[in-house]
């Protein structure tokens, strides 16, 4: 059986990043976390957590901590239910989502749950190719990405697609394409990312050229809502969802440098398979969300 007080001390080190932190949070000595930690790997045989800095939960610490998690969401729905609303606790919930879920329409879709119910929320943001480790790893009880089968343990849901579209200033476009968008226009002109994992506009270029070069001129700026702003300032070409740049693209101050092409990207909700009647409302409210904002 395990003790979960040893538990909770080593998922409060790995959460908050150190034993100082995790030691203010339960109240305890740092002395008294890493005795805790010690104490639990003993118990299990495994050691749980790397000692670096920040301190990382091992691949068996990861998985005590899936456990852990998932044990912490079932008694937060029993105590729903045994105790009357005004007495409740506030549920914690961590979710994985893209930054531009984030940007257009994760948070109009969470609003209403959010003064509904007692919870608070913690969004943990990432590439959309990218978020399903943080639920591999027990990071969050659910995250919105892009893998299409389902993850073990956990349920899909299909939420909608997303479409991008490849735009630029029109003084930038003067500027750089006056020859139209091919190979030599590609490898000098410079264009904007979210971050060096986002491969979205290398999978673009591969369907307007033949031959799209190895190596092209790129900015970096991992945020969605300055993202269009640098763009519409004249500073680079990228790709941005359409319910982002529509109003600006029909004002003039974007233009789409592809009108025949879209990037769709497809999303979809994974969370543990758990029976949870929180988790099953947040789900629906994704669900009805993504309907609002999402193409089917």
């Amino acid at each position: 059986m395990l003790d979960y007080k040893l538990v909770e001390a080593l998922a409060c080190v790995v959460r908050d990043g150190g034993f100082d932190k995790a030691a203010r949070r339960l109240r305890l000595s740092q002395s008294a976390v890493s005795q805790r930690i010690k104490l639990l790997e003993e118990q299990t045989g495994q050691i749980l957590l790397a000692r670096t800095t920040p301190p990382q939960a091992t691949p068996a610490g990861r998985q005590m901590l899936k456990h852990y998690r998932q044990v912490t969401q079932l008694e937060s729905d029993l105590f729903d239910v045994l105790n009357p609303a005004p007495t409740r606790q506030f549920a914690h919930i961590a979710v994985g989502v893209n930054a531009d879920s984030l940007a257009i329409w994760f948070l109009d879709a969470v609003i209403p749950l959010l003064k509904e119910m007692k919870i608070l929320i913690d969004v943990i943001v990432e590439d959309q190719e990218r978020t399903h480790r943080f639920l591999r790893n027990g990071d969050v009880v659910g995250c919105i990405g892009t893998a299409n089968h389902p993850i073990q343990g956990c349920h899909k849901f299909y939420l909608g697609r997303m479409e991008y579209l490849l735009v630029s200033a029109p003084e930038f476009a003067d500027e750089w394409f006056a020859r139209g968008l091919n190979d030599e226009s590609v490898s000098t002109a410079p264009a904007l990312m979210f971050n060096h994992k986002d491969d979205l506009h290398n999978k673009m270029l591969f369907q307007l050229i033949d031959q799209p070069p190895a190596a092209i001129p790129m900015h970096y700026l991992p945020s969605s809502e300055k993202y269009v702003d640098f763009i519409a300032a004249g500073l680079a070409y990228g790709l941005i969802p359409e319910s982002q740049c529509r109003s600006l693209i029909d004002g003039g101050r974007l233009i789409d440098l592809a009108p025949e092409y879209r990037m769709e990207v497809e999303l979809y909700w994974h969370c543990w398979n758990l029976n949870s009647p929180l988790l099953e409302k947040l789900t629906q409210t994704l669900l009805l969300g993504a309907t609002k904002k999402l193409r089917k």
